[in-house]
């Protein structure tokens, strides 16, 4: 289909961003990659009058180094985010579910704030954003604010960013020297996730020290699975060893039924592919 007609605009700088928004209010729309935007467009699920597109701010553009974290801009596509050695290096769980999401076409395009923000839980960013505790900056007309990922996804496809405000960029601490895994189970090559996994695992002489697990499409939002990580640290990174942690991975959790499997499948597929992904993490 054709998209309703709308005015675009193309701003230099993040302060020309926030003034078109506050100008058009509602009727405006910001274009990050324009992946998930597009198609929306096309179906006329949306039609505002303004499209603000993003792809001209270069100061939200790239990956850089800051002490105890790596900042990710927020227009930075895909494909140089899960290139990147700093990202590889220190937040490898990223690195990882990059290379699982979508096909080439989409990563060259999409863009890692772009992902975030338009939050939809079966999206393969937000566990790994979520489980590495990262924190989104965003700016608005007061200036800009750090939301922590806990707190920046509030539901189906609704964040913490304001109408009046833009995400400029990730920061996602260091956490250099652990292993890394994103189980992605899927029946089509490039779907979206039926259930995926993200682990994070340090380890001290063969036992598990820290994990930090996130969930895919395991209910509204991205999921922590607090339960496996608490019950895995002490525990000898072997196969019995995580097995009875893994199973703890749909506690609280709260999955979708759909054509795909229905909520109970998703339970029994999170447990099979929490203890997968522990186990490659933390072997190396």
């Amino acid at each position: 289909m054709i998209p309703a007609a709308f005015d675009y605009l193309a701003p230099s700088t993040v302060e020309e961003a926030l003034r078109a928004l506050a100008e058009h209010g509602d009727e405006a729309k910001l274009m990050a990659g324009g992946q998930s935007l597009l198609p929306v467009l096309r179906m006329r699920l949306n039609a505002p009058e303004l499209v603000i597109d993003l792809g001209r701010i270069d100061s939200l553009r790239g990956v850089r180094d800051d002490g105890d974290a790596v900042v990710v801009g927020a227009m930075t596509q895909h494909s140089v985010v899960g290139s990147d050695p700093l990202v590889a290096q220190h937040a490898a769980l990223v690195s990882k579910a990059i290379e699982h999401l979508a096909d080439a076409q989409v990563r060259h395009r999409g863009t890692f704030g772009g992902a975030l923000a338009h939050a939809d839980p079966a999206g393969d960013l937000g566990a790994p954003v979520l489980a590495l505790g990262a924190e989104l900056v965003v700016a608005g007309p007061g200036g800009t604010r750090t939301v922590p990922a806990q707190e920046f996804f509030v539901d189906l496809f609704e964040t913490a960013i304001g109408d009046d405000e833009v995400l400029v960029e990730v920061r996602i601490p260091k956490h250099t020297g652990w292993g890394a895994r994103y189980e992605k189970f899927v029946r089509v090559a490039h779907q979206w996730p039926i259930v995926a996994v993200a682990a994070a695992v340090r380890t001290e002489g063969g036992t598990i020290a820290e994990a930090r697990i996130g969930l895919t499409n395991m209910g509204s939002t991205p999921l922590r699975a607090h339960a496996v990580e608490a019950a895995l640290v002490g525990r000898p990174a072997t196969e019995d060893g995580v097995r009875e942690a893994a199973a703890l991975a749909a506690e609280g959790a709260n999955p979708p039924s759909d054509l795909n499997g229905d909520a109970d499948y998703r339970r029994h597929l999170a447990t099979v592919l929490t203890r997968r992904a522990v186990l490659a993490a933390a072997q190396g």
